[in-house]
């Protein structure tokens, strides 16, 4: 998989502390993005899903992942693979960030195989215009945080407004 870093405990990217995967590749090319190196697909490092467990392995006190960009979507059987991997490994929460609208992620089958795999998705593309300093995981108002597992079940988006 292409990843433009790792972050270790983090402590903003969802709740707990947290090991963030930023993916590398991202088209959006939004105003102001947090992460504008993580845009080009050729950039970044390779790493392999064996190296990303082993940092989690490291840190006794990371109790979740998340998954950022770049967009993560745009990998989805790396992302899946590695949901899988630390699902099966840790049992943990993981969370993903994407441009992408959880109805468009159902749409195609890669993606979907991998949103399943997901627990909590923040979905759409970051707004300029519609940022806010008052949302707790989210840039802007445009985005929600989705009960991925919830969704599925009740065939229906089930948003939260915090875990």
């Amino acid at each position: 998989m292409r990843v433009a870093g790792i972050i270790s405990e983090s402590y903003v990217d969802g709740p707990g502390i947290r090991l963030v995967i930023f993916a590398q590749g991202c088209k959006r090319n939004c105003l102001h993005c947090q992460n504008p190196q993580s845009w080009d697909y050729n950039g970044g490092t390779e790493m392999e899903i064996s190296a990303i467990i082993s940092k989690i392995e490291e840190d006794p006190l990371i109790d979740g992942v998340s998954f950022s960009g770049g967009e993560c979507f745009d990998q989805p059987e790396a992302f899946r693979d590695l949901a899988i991997a630390i699902k099966e490994r840790f049992g943990f929460k993981i969370w993903a960030w994407s441009g992408y609208l959880y109805d468009e992620l159902l749409e195609d089958e890669k993606k979907f195989e991998m949103l399943k795999k997901i627990d909590y998705l923040i979905d759409g593309p970051f707004e300029i215009d519609k940022r806010s300093l008052n949302l707790k995981w989210r840039g802007s108002t445009n985005q929600r945080l989705i009960d991925v597992q919830e969704s599925l079940a009740e065939n229906r988006v089930v948003e939260l407004e915090t875990v």
